[in-house]
């Protein structure tokens, strides 16, 4: 063989092993800050070209969640939720409503991430953008990774981050899509979640299933889930009671809140009530029973603070109903 072609055989080989070198390397390229900066920006700016060229149509986008929340009982009840705050239930719009919403309202860029993470707390930040109207709107929520045995394990740290991400992005949408929208879409559902309770027998069969699935499905006695909405006994139950016990089921399984805070009342406490305890109960019971706006006036004087939102619903029911005053 000619000297020549061995040399050139000899280059090859060496080029090869080098171009199998590098493709076994990884490589990092080092890209500015301002390169980042203006990526991000050129897409937002076709994404609000995007949005200005094809606007949204409210009454459609309303429409249609409508339609969503209320297309049967299992989605609707995925709507609400309700958690314990100062001895009271907080209901409102869930995050699977949130998302419903940020679906058909379109022209919108909505993200939700952790962003720190310390020995107690983890924060998480949502950012909802409605590209159309040029409104941007961010949220922290925080949420404490301690337990009864000390800091929570990886595992549980990265479910309590991705319920906290969850709530972060129901805050920062609701406050985005405009509050007519989200009330009428929310109302669809609850009307959806109570169904049919237009007499007595059927508002009975209905408070019996609600209660029985959250004992079976979480180990309560009835009287655990009563005192999650302060009545004393199921004949009590009213139909926004209902919405508040589904919305319980909602919350404890999206995280915002546990079997224990929920139920916490009746779980813990062994005494027996108080004389103004049994006072308030009393109260409550006679406002539930009023039938006349006489019987009511005769309660106003003595209704404490915390029941006026009940006496006024009241007021406002016997008001309807075409009761004498």
């Amino acid at each position: 063989m000619p000297q020549g072609s061995l040399g050139i055989i000899l280059n090859q080989i060496q080029n090869k092993k080098m171009e199998n070198l590098e493709t076994d390397l990884e490589t990092t390229e080092v890209v500015s800050a301002d390169i980042v900066y203006s990526q991000d920006k050129a897409q937002i700016d076709v994404q609000i070209s995007t949005a200005h060229a094809y606007p949204r149509n409210i009454m459609r986008a309303k429409n249609n969640a409508i339609a969503l929340v209320t297309m049967d009982i299992e989605t609707a009840k995925t709507c609400t939720y309700s958690v314990p705050r100062g001895g009271k239930a907080i209901t409102g719009a869930s995050v699977h409503l949130a998302k419903i919403l940020a679906q058909v309202w379109g022209n919108m860029r909505v993200e939700a991430k952790v962003v720190s993470i310390d020995a107690k707390q983890i924060t998480s930040e949502a950012v909802c953008f409605d590209l159309e109207n040029n409104l941007a709107i961010k949220c922290q929520v925080k949420r404490s990774i301690m337990g009864k045995s000390g800091r929570f394990n990886d595992d549980m740290i990265v479910v309590t981050g991705n319920a906290a991400n969850s709530i972060a992005l129901r805050n920062a949408v609701l406050s985005v899509v405009p509050r007519g929208i989200v009330d009428a879409v929310y109302n669809a559902a609850k009307s959806k979640i109570t169904g049919d309770i237009s007499d007595e027998t059927k508002l009975i069969a209905r408070r019996k299933q609600v209660v029985d699935q959250l004992k079976n499905t979480y180990s309560l006695t009835e009287k655990e889930v009563l005192s999650s909405i302060g009545k004393a006994a199921i004949e009590h139950i009213t139909a926004d009671d209902l919405v508040v016990l589904i919305g319980i089921g909602t919350a404890i399984k999206d995280g915002d809140t546990t079997v224990e805070q929920a139920f916490k009342g009746a779980r813990t406490s062994d005494t027996k009530p108080t004389a103004e305890q049994k006072e308030k109960e009393r109260i409550e019971l006679l406002i539930q029973d009023a039938k006349t706006m006489p019987e009511l006036a005769k309660l106003e004087k003595s209704v404490p603070t915390e029941m006026k939102d009940l006496f006024n619903q009241k007021v406002e029911e016997i008001t309807k109903g075409g009761a004498k005053k």
